[in-house]
Protein backbone atom coordinates (compact mmCIF):
# COMPACT_ATOMS: atom_id res chain seq x y z
CA UNK A 1 0.00 0.00 0.00
CA UNK A 2 1.53 3.77 -0.95
CA UNK A 3 1.50 6.25 1.78
CA UNK A 4 0.28 9.53 0.82
CA UNK A 5 0.13 11.20 4.26
CA UNK A 6 3.23 11.78 6.88
CA UNK A 7 3.50 12.58 10.06
CA UNK A 8 3.70 16.18 9.51
CA UNK A 9 0.08 15.94 7.32
CA UNK A 10 -1.35 14.31 10.46
CA UNK A 11 -0.04 17.54 12.43
CA UNK A 12 -1.12 19.63 10.12
CA UNK A 13 -4.60 17.98 10.18
CA UNK A 14 -4.85 17.89 13.86
CA UNK A 15 -4.57 21.98 13.58
CA UNK A 16 -6.79 22.21 10.69
CA UNK A 17 -4.35 23.04 8.25
CA UNK A 18 -5.35 20.66 5.69
CA UNK A 19 -7.61 21.22 2.72
CA UNK A 20 -10.73 19.11 1.89
CA UNK A 21 -9.26 16.65 -0.09
CA UNK A 22 -5.96 16.50 2.03
CA UNK A 23 -8.42 15.81 5.43
CA UNK A 24 -9.68 12.80 3.37
CA UNK A 25 -6.24 11.54 2.33
CA UNK A 26 -5.31 11.86 6.32
CA UNK A 27 -8.63 10.05 7.28
CA UNK A 28 -8.12 6.79 5.19
CA UNK A 29 -4.05 6.82 6.22
CA UNK A 30 -5.43 6.65 10.01
CA UNK A 31 -7.72 4.34 9.61
CA UNK A 32 -5.43 1.64 7.66
CA UNK A 33 -2.05 2.70 9.85
CA UNK A 34 -2.15 1.53 13.67
CA UNK A 35 1.53 3.08 13.56
CA UNK A 36 0.03 7.14 12.31
CA UNK A 37 -3.24 6.39 14.56
CA UNK A 38 -1.31 6.57 17.59
CA UNK A 39 0.86 9.43 15.94
CA UNK A 40 -2.51 11.37 15.83
CA UNK A 41 -3.79 10.25 19.29
CA UNK A 42 0.02 11.84 20.57
CA UNK A 43 -0.43 14.46 18.54
CA UNK A 44 -4.28 15.17 20.16
CA UNK A 45 -2.85 14.92 23.45
CA UNK A 46 0.13 17.07 23.38
CA UNK A 47 -1.88 20.20 21.67
CA UNK A 48 -4.74 19.50 24.94
CA UNK A 49 -1.70 19.57 27.19
CA UNK A 50 -0.07 22.85 25.09
CA UNK A 51 -3.14 24.43 25.32
CA UNK A 52 -3.90 24.67 29.04
CA UNK A 53 -0.41 26.32 29.27
CA UNK A 54 -0.46 29.69 31.29
CA UNK A 55 2.12 31.89 30.73
CA UNK A 56 3.19 34.74 33.20
CA UNK A 57 5.65 37.56 32.83
CA UNK A 58 8.49 38.02 35.07
CA UNK A 59 7.84 40.80 37.93
CA UNK A 60 10.75 42.42 36.61
CA UNK A 61 9.71 42.30 32.86
CA UNK A 62 6.59 44.53 34.40
CA UNK A 63 8.83 47.05 36.32
CA UNK A 64 10.75 47.42 33.52
CA UNK A 65 7.90 48.27 31.44
CA UNK A 66 5.93 50.28 34.10
CA UNK A 67 9.34 52.19 34.75
CA UNK A 68 9.56 53.11 31.07
CA UNK A 69 6.04 54.06 30.96
CA UNK A 70 6.34 56.75 33.54
CA UNK A 71 9.14 58.11 32.33
CA UNK A 72 8.20 58.01 28.64
CA UNK A 73 7.18 61.60 27.64
CA UNK A 74 4.49 62.10 25.56
CA UNK A 75 5.69 65.02 24.17
CA UNK A 76 8.95 65.17 23.39
CA UNK A 77 10.85 68.24 22.32
CA UNK A 78 11.33 68.31 18.68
Amino acid sequence: MIQTSTYDDVIRYVYEETSEEENLAVEDTLMSDPEMMTQFLETLEIRALMNRIEREPRESSIQNILSYSRNYSSNPSV
